[in-house]
């Protein structure tokens, strides 16, 4: 897919101040499109369901999901569900585009890609028999499908009613439009299903926002699914295993004599419309957020998909490591990358530059040590948009020169993320075969443990194929229950689960900054004024020092290891066990507003 120049400006600007949270010199917001007026109904009709034709606008996002008075379905859906043509169908109404493709004429953008799923029915949930990322082949769209609901409601003339989240993902790119559809089914007058109506109305995406809606014609072809109960199965044990939930406002009444202010959670965010979720994990419960769209309230929020951008070089590479570290031994981590990677020989110096140098963006090979300044340079763009493996491993190497030795100087870039994780990939597969897979085995070992969602278990591939290489510096896609028991595994369980030891706990402490000696090397200053020594980076993590000089509301110093992603997603690992995540895409980095309102809940200094 071709990229314009303001595409890849915009790209390397965010991702670059992504990697940096709040403490970063800030970029211009976007400019927040103003929300379209949430119109009226609330609900669809059986008659608009039945009826053909686009409809005018989108409806609040209400619609779609189940009413109150909702009896259990009479007709149990399962089979395939097949969209006509959606090449030919919906309404597009770009709101935010900084690379300039949205605003042409007809295009695979403004369009769903094809649609063919299979699903299953179990009581009242509706469930994809494929979840996680679905590679298309459309050149702009890949889609992942969530489960949802089926129902029975008095007005819609005897037939079942479903809906279901579904997300589309932008090919070789980690950009996430959320939608729902909705259809009616099983009742004996032909046909066997309505119309499907679908909308996309909110986004984690800090270049492209647009809403996209249609209503199209669709076949229904009953079957029995193949491994159904094992569908089945796997969703319940997901729902089974999910942190408690509770709202944000219940923190008030959970802490009563704390003085939090749930609110004050993102009193840091000049632009609280673009955030797409935030929550706080507290005593193993997960205080969320609601899930705004342009059209009310998502039917689905716990079920929303959220990119990860740059929190999955801490949530996948960095957890990749620990894990072979446990396996395998320490010794891992020394390993040199030229051992494992021959096409090391493009360019720079790779001859003393280990798996833990690459994780720690101190590679020794970089144009300038100018904050961020690889990152945003023009010689990165290949590297952001290649497809094919071979092409971005080869540029990846070719990019930098050699500037300094290995572990001495910090410099973020994104290719060395890629590299440590194609490194780790080999090596893997020097342990166990060619048919092994660096991000199955976190899968396998840590995710799948964890009760991640299903449809948490897949990420970003080179080649736009299920058979390209796991990127490792961006790519993964959470639920807002995903991202809270990857903080927990990290900063309250040790990196156990189910009391077997997984990660290795040496490289853990290290990446929690529990290691006084061990802090990482500095980011340089970028305050104003700076504020000299307060930002490190090890492991993959970041560090804020959190000092009485700049933070006079605490009475002692103390580190905060934290994940940031582009755009504006943070993910803050606080010392008292609190995890603050914040998802956003109007470039604002945030989590000291979370961190003061943790520290009601449980005071950092004693």
């Amino acid at each position: 897919m071709k990229r314009s120049g303001l595409f890849i400006a915009a790209l390397l600007l965010s991702a670059a101040l992504g990697g940096c949270a709040k403490y970063a010199p800030q970029a211009a917001a976007n400019p927040t499109p103003t929300p379209t007026p949430t119109p009226i109904p609330l609900s669809l009709s059986s008659s608009d369901l039945l009826t053909a034709g686009t409809p005018a606008t989108p409806v609040n996002d209400g619609a779609f999901a189940v009413p109150a008075n909702a009896a259990a379905s009479d007709e149990s859906f399962e089979g395939r569900l097949q969209l006509a043509d959606p090449s030919q169908n919906g309404s597009f109404q770009a709101l935010y585009d900084s690379f300039g493709e949205l605003a042409g004429g007809d295009s695979t953008w403004k369009h769903l890609p094809a649609f063919s799923f299979e699903f299953v029915q179990d009581a009242g949930y509706l469930i994809p028999a494929q979840q996680g990322l679905v590679y298309t082949g459309n050149p702009s769209w890949n889609y992942i499908v969530g489960p949802g609901h089926a129902w029975k409601q008095s007005t819609d003339s005897g037939y079942n009613r479903a809906s279901f989240p579904f997300a589309l993902v932008e090919m070789n790119q980690n950009c996430v439009h959320n939608g729902v559809m909705t259809f009616l089914f099983g009742n004996a007058q032909s046909p066997n299903i309505s119309n499907v109506r679908y909308q996309i109305t909110q986004e984690t995406c800090e270049y492209a926002k647009f809403n996209l809606w249609g209503q199209i014609a669709a076949t229904y072809s009953p079957y029995s699914v193949a491994n159904s109960e094992t569908i089945k199965g796997g969703h319940s044990s997901e729902i089974a295993n999910r942190l408690p939930t509770k709202p944000l406002s219940a923190l008030t009444t959970d802490f009563p004599a704390s003085g939090v202010n749930p609110q004050g959670l993102i009193s840091d965010f000049q632009h609280p419309a673009d955030i797409t979720t935030y929550g706080l994990l507290i005593n193993g419960v997960n205080y969320v957020s609601g899930c705004q769209t342009r059209f009310g309230e998502y039917a689905y929020c716990s079920e929303m998909r959220l990119p990860s951008y740059s929190t999955a070089k801490s949530a996948f590479n960095n957890v990749a490591m620990m894990r072979l570290g446990q396996l395998y031994g320490t010794g891992v981590y020394g390993q040199l990358i030229r051992d494992y990677l021959p096409e090391y020989t493009a360019g720079g110096d790779w001859s003393s530059v280990t798996f833990d140098n690459a994780l720690d963006m101190a590679t020794g090979n970089f144009l300038s040590s100018a904050y961020m300044s690889d990152e945003n340079g023009p010689e990165n763009q290949g590297f952001l948009v290649a497809t094919p493996y071979s092409v971005k491993i080869d540029k990846a190497f070719r990019l930098f020169p050699h500037r300094a030795p290995p572990g001495t100087v910090w410099v973020y870039q994104d290719v060395a993320a890629f590299i440590g994780n194609q490194a780790m990939n080999a090596y893997l597969q020097q342990q166990r075969g060619s048919g092994a897979d660096i991000f199955n085995l976190v899968r396998d070992d840590i995710y799948k443990p964890l009760h991640l969602s299903q449809g948490g278990l897949t990420t970003l591939r080179t080649d736009n194929s299920e058979s390209g290489r796991a990127m490792g510096n961006i790519g993964l896609f959470y639920i807002q229950d995903d991202i809270a028991k990857i903080g927990k595994l990290l900063n309250n369980d040790a990196g156990v689960i189910d009391g077997s030891q997984i990660l290795e706990t040496s490289r853990l402490r290290e990446s929690m900054y529990q290691d006084p000696a061990v802090l990482g090397l500095p980011v340089p200053d970028t305050g104003t004024p700076p504020v000299p020594n307060t930002n490190r980076y090890n492991n993959s993590f970041w560090e804020k020092h959190m000092t009485r000089a700049e933070f006079p509301q605490y009475t002692c110093d103390f580190w905060v290891p934290n994940m940031s992603g582009y755009g504006g997603i943070s993910v803050a690992l606080l010392p008292n066990g609190v995890t603050f995540y914040a998802f956003s895409d109007n470039n604002e980095w945030y989590w000291s507003g979370g961190a003061n309102e943790a520290n009601k809940l449980a005071p950092f200094c004693h």
